[in-house]
């Protein structure tokens, strides 16, 4: 089993990325604490151990892959998560995106399709850290009506148009960010604010490049 060590190299590492960030346009402090407080590298292979921090995504299982970093950060800033709020996150992935919700105080409740991943969430290297996560293997676009309503919601991956059932799933003046399908190869980033009337405010943010959300789940 592979052994896992953060190290001063790490540390170093972490600290350019987030100084990159800044000069990127990340201002939200407690997203810069997160991403330099956790080890990226953890959630790649060893072979991406050096390079970990590099701003820009890497493979992992299921034909997936880690986001970029500043996606993350940029996402996560979009969100203004506050301690204690419910956020239904669509998409585990690499479990790192995840990991910067909750270590920023979140309850976080996600879901992943590919089976694959899922059956990595028993090893979550910070199961004992961060308590406040329910991994569930299922379709995205259902979302978690059993535990609704939820202060926030997040998805990581192009959706074709804002999913009904999540929209349904999020509290009045709860906020959802999602990158939603133009035309060509991206996605615009949205921050939609649900209204007392369930209407959206819409806000239109940078473009950028996520697999597609999918329906369904996998078997394997």
């Amino acid at each position: 089993m592979r052994k896992l060590e953060d190290a001063y190299l790490h540390k170093g590492l972490r600290k350019q990325l987030v100084d990159l960030l800044r000069t990127k346009g990340i201002t939200d402090e407690k997203v810069l604490e997160a991403i330099g407080a956790i080890p990226r590298h953890f959630f790649l292979d060893s072979a991406f151990d050096r390079i970990a921090y590099e701003d820009r995504a890497f493979p992992i299982a299921a034909d997936q892959t880690i986001s970029q970093p500043y996606t993350v950060a940029y996402q996560t800033q979009l969100l203004q998560i506050k301690p204690g709020e419910k956020v239904l996150e669509i998409g585990t992935g690499s479990m790192y995106q995840t990991t910067v919700l909750a270590a920023m105080g979140a309850k976080v409740y996600t879901i992943e399709r590919q089976k694959q991943l899922f059956d990595l969430t028993p090893y979550y290297i910070f199961k004992q850290q961060y308590t406040d996560i329910l991994f569930s293997f299922g379709d995205g676009f259902e979302g978690l009506p059993e535990l609704a309503p939820f202060d926030k919601i997040l998805i990581t991956a192009a959706a074709p148009v804002v999913p009904e059932k999540l929209w349904a799933q999020l509290k009045v003046n709860g906020k959802m960010v999602i990158p939603l399908d133009e035309e060509g190869a991206e996605q615009r980033m949205m921050r939609l604010t649900k209204k007392k009337d369930g209407k959206e405010k819409r806000e239109s943010f940078e473009a950028f490049s996520f697999v597609p959300m999918l329906e369904g789940k996998t078997s394997k």
